[in-house]
């Protein structure tokens, strides 16, 4: 008699789960996200009253695959246009949350015991918000055309950016003790290279390329296109040393300029709700409930540092950028989660056995507890802003919206800053094609 191989019935057992407990959740008026979290719990190792998965490490080869085609069609809602009208706001935010949370994130790990190592690595970890889980919960709360969104999807592009540069940093301080600057810049100067010589090279090639087949596709040659594009950018990214989210995020955000990216956006929404939903029960299925009572006290202070800390630090970037207080306060409460780059960062460490082994159960408790909590701390922030709004001075107020409004004034270019600005374009694209060229193509060229 043939059996089912270990794959296919660990797949049907959390879709099961996953199918039931989320139907519940949804007739309890409660986001799916959550549901899927606790499926993963009910199908995980720790909980033997319902039937659970046999091998983990394949339900995380599928969660693997809901990563990509979760940035995938981020990538394909939020394109480079938007990117840039929230350009200056991610960054400033960005930078002012990294440098926060890094701050919060040593000083507890010294305070708690952690080791000098575990410290740092702690800090890099509390600074990175989830991507996946944020887009996930805008999806599901219908809040994706507000302007808060678009703002908070950038911060987040711009971590995952940051996150692969902190690597590189956390692994030359882990092997050597010391910053390697030469090594940091290169690693800057690779990432700058990649994601300017794809991303132009896209913008011309692809939507080229739509166009002469568009008369010959249909639904299915379009989504075996667009995934097989998405997959190749995927391979395209690791090979270069850089992560598969960004390669899918990369080459969703260049099919988001073409003409047929409604389309594209319509047919691949299937794929990626089968396999999204796939990752959120295997974040649930990595909590055991006998370690989280084990580490409960530094797992409940870590949470409410990054609840506390990712939406001061949050709001105050996003504000210091120029933005309105409302949605300063409305981003800083959406991002208050710990991302699954901080599952990467805490492999990192114990890979190179430079952390303490408690360091990576205890990160993943705190990220399934703030994932939890994710869609409701986004809609606490509507009464925080209330609240705030009520008891701030009036010359604070006065003094906000007169540093909003200055920060938003739109300055009118002449016509020789245009030129300037083309020269630049014209140079630096230039600049990106020797450096890549010079790092990937002609090293491969003497192999």
């Amino acid at each position: 008699m043939s059996e089912v191989a270990p794959l296919i019935s660990d797949l049907a057992i959390i879709l099961i789960i996953a199918g039931i407990v989320t139907v519940i959740f949804k007739w309890l008026k409660q986001p799916v996200i959550l549901g899927y979290i606790v499926a993963g719990i009910m199908a995980g190792p720790s909980v033997s009253l319902v039937p659970t998965v046999s091998d983990p490490a394949n339900i995380k080869i599928w969660a693997d695959i809901g990563v990509i085609f979760l940035l995938f069609a981020m990538g394909l809602d939020f394109s480079f246009k938007k990117l840039i009208n929230v350009g200056i706001t991610a960054i400033v935010a960005t930078v002012t949350i990294v440098c926060g949370m890094m701050f919060i994130g040593y000083t507890a790990g010294n305070a708690m015991g952690f080791s000098h190592m575990s410290s740092i690595f702690l800090g890099g970890m509390l600074s990175m918000s989830s991507t996946a889980i944020v887009f996930k919960a805008f999806n599901d709360m219908g809040l994706l055309q507000q302007k808060f969104t678009g703002i908070v999807l950038g911060i987040l592009v711009i971590e995952d950016l940051v996150a692969v540069v902190m690597m590189v940093v956390l692994s030359t301080l882990a092997v050597g003790k010391h910053f390697e600057g030469k090594e940091m810049l290169e690693s800057i100067l690779k990432l700058a290279a990649f994601l300017i010589f794809w991303s132009a090279l896209g913008i011309y090639l692809i939507p080229t390329l739509l166009k002469k087949i568009r008369r010959f596709t249909s639904n299915e040659i379009l989504l075996i296109t667009s995934l097989g594009l998405c997959l190749g950018m995927v391979m395209i990214a690791t090979k270069a040393g850089f992560s598969a989210a960004l390669g899918a995020f990369v080459m969703g955000s260049l099919l988001a300029e073409t003409v047929e990216a409604e389309k594209i956006v319509h047919i691949v929404q299937p794929v990626k709700d089968l396999f999204a939903s796939i990752f959120f029960v295997s974040v649930g299925m990595m909590i055991d409930p006998a370690m989280m009572w084990e580490y409960a006290v530094p797992i409940f202070i870590l949470t409410l540092l990054v609840l506390s800390g990712q939406v001061l630090f949050g709001s105050f970037g996003v504000l210091l950028s120029g933005q309105p207080l409302k949605i300063a306060i409305q981003s800083g409460f959406s991002l208050t989660q710990v991302g699954e780059f901080a599952f990467i960062i805490a492999s990192l460490g114990v890979s190179l056995n430079v952390t303490d082994k408690y360091l990576y159960p205890v990160i993943v408790a705190v990220s399934v507890i703030t994932t939890f909590l994710t869609p409701y701390m986004i809609r606490l922030s509507e009464p925080a802003y209330r609240f705030i709004d009520i008891h701030m001075p009036e010359s604070l107020k006065d003094y906000l919206v007169h540093y909003t409004s200055g920060a938003m004034t739109v300055k009118h270019q002449g016509t020789w800053h245009k030129l300037i600005r083309s020269m630049l374009v014209s140079v630096t694209l230039y600049l990106v094609v020797c450096v890549f060229s010079s790092l990937y193509i002609f090293p491969m060229c003497i192999l």
